[in-house]
């Protein structure tokens, strides 16, 4: 027991706002007699001890020590395992300075609690059945969440999408199991000849696992984001499209050639999707600077990073443009796009390549709505309200419940015997009870619950 991360015997507190100075902060308790022993410090120790569930009680946190008050304070009580966590439970709200926080934290130390480890939170509410592990998982997404679209994907699992849906397809596995299990366990003249196996039942579940294994790809994206790379000749408008992207003048725009040395990057939301932008040096035959030089190298290096390579072409040098970056042309990553084409009425576009004014902004939705199109990688989306599953754990049990079920659909076909078809069908169960937690051990448990912040 000395290495487990979590003892859930223990009074646990954490800082549940983030750590710096606001006007409130709030600190959460929790665990058998906490507000008992949190009274002890309390100015009001009577009234905290009797008062009900979900009510406020205003008092002070005073040092036992010497008696000085520590800061003035409204305890929220959680009583009858009705709290967060399960468990009773209290939340502190007290002023937001970096010293009362300390203070408070350190006198809760002293009285016998102990800070709560990352995810300890969540991990007692799991264990109380107040969540599943699949809305534990949501939890930890909407925190970590870059765009509202990323929030709302997790808010649906956190209502139980996920859930629902796992507990859906379990069903319907059990269903196939009994009509295997009726088999082996009674004689063919028992249930009146053989019971057919539910080919099309199992084809049914496991495309609907596939489709959930594959939402994997958009959950991942949305959020982890994506890294976008405007690159392209000195000059050719690079510094304006980074500018008008983001709409606010974070490049220095100028028609000297040379003028952005040094990469400069930026996060912004496009469809949903949280991207970092790069705007970069630009391309030209020959330099003497040794810094713009070593900026052109540091492009390069962004370019193998990046996912989608936006190549910046002046519509007004077509010659130059297509001369100094005909080999990023050819990446499959790349989306070319022709700039200045307000000047260059006569330039003529290629059918595969977008043209764009970045000083007027002509031609930005049509660009904005490619580089939507291949971050998504032609992948569909239903809405906000999709199940999308980010976890790799839930990827690689989703995986391994539809290789278990395509296996005993294959072994059906072949007149495998029952027995080793039902081996197949228990596997995608545990699978699957994996995925909401219910046949996960307490150590497995700890090293998901571990990655989350702490206070949660």
């Amino acid at each position: 027991m000395e290495d487990r991360l979590y003892d859930t015997k223990d009074i646990i507190y954490a800082l549940a706002t983030p750590w710096g100075s606001a006007a409130l902060a709030i600190i959460r308790i929790s665990g058998e007699h906490s507000i008992e022993l949190l009274s002890s410090v309390f100015s009001r120790p009577r009234a905290l001890c009797d008062a009900d569930s979900h009510t406020l009680v205003h008092g002070f946190l005073v040092d036992p020590e010497n008696k000085q008050h520590v800061d003035e304070v409204v305890v929220s009580v959680f009583r009858d395992k009705r709290g967060y966590t399960g468990e009773e439970s209290a939340e502190i709200t007290l002023h937001g300075s970096l010293v009362v926080v300390r203070e408070a934290l350190q006198l809760l130390g002293r009285i016998g609690m102990r800070s709560a480890s990352p995810g300890e939170f969540s991990f007692r509410a799991f264990m109380h059945g107040r969540i599943d592990l699949t809305q534990a998982e949501a939890i930890h997404e909407i925190i970590s969440a870059r765009t509202s679209v990323g929030k709302a994907m997790a808010m649906n699992k956190l209502e139980g999408a996920l859930f629902d849906r796992i507990e859906e397809l379990k069903q319907r596995v059990l269903k196939v199991v009994s009509s295997v299990e009726v088999q082996l366990d009674y004689a063919e003249d028992e249930i009146g000849g053989d019971i057919e196996f539910p080919f099309e039942e199992v084809t049914f579940i496991h495309k609907r696992l596939d489709e959930l294994a594959y939402s994997y790809k958009i959950g991942r994206l949305y959020a982890k984001g994506a890294k976008i790379v405007i690159a392209g000749s000195t000059n050719a408008g690079k510094s304006t499209l980074f500018n008008l992207m983001l709409r606010q003048e974070r490049s220095i725009v100028s028609d000297i050639h040379g003028t952005t040395r040094d990469f400069i990057e930026a996060e912004l939301s496009i469809a949903g999707i949280p991207v970092l932008l790069y705007d970069t040096a630009g391309f030209r035959e020959a330099s003497s600077d040794s810094v713009e030089v070593e900026g052109m190298h540091r492009t390069g290096r962004l370019l193998d990073q990046a996912d989608v390579i936006l190549l910046m072409l002046d519509g007004t040098d077509a010659q130059r443009a297509k001369a100094t970056s005909s080999t990023l042309i050819q990446d499959s990553r790349c989306i070319v796009v022709w700039n200045k084409t307000d000047k260059a009425l006569s330039l003529e576009i290629p059918e595969d390549s977008i043209a764009i004014s970045a000083k007027t902004g002509f031609g930005m939705d049509t660009l904005l709505n490619e580089i939507a199109k291949r971050l998504l990688n032609d992948t569909t989306t239903t809405g906000q309200d999709q199940i999308v599953i980010e976890s790799q754990r839930q990827y690689d049990a989703l995986t391994r419940a539809s290789a278990a079920l395509k296996k005993a659909f294959e072994f059906a076909e072949d007149e495998v015997p029952l027995d080793i078809i039902a081996i197949e069908l228990d596997e995608a169960l545990d699978a699957l009870g994996s995925l909401t937690g219910d046949v996960a051990s307490e150590e497995i448990l700890e090293q998901i619950f571990s990655g989350f912040c702490v206070g949660k």
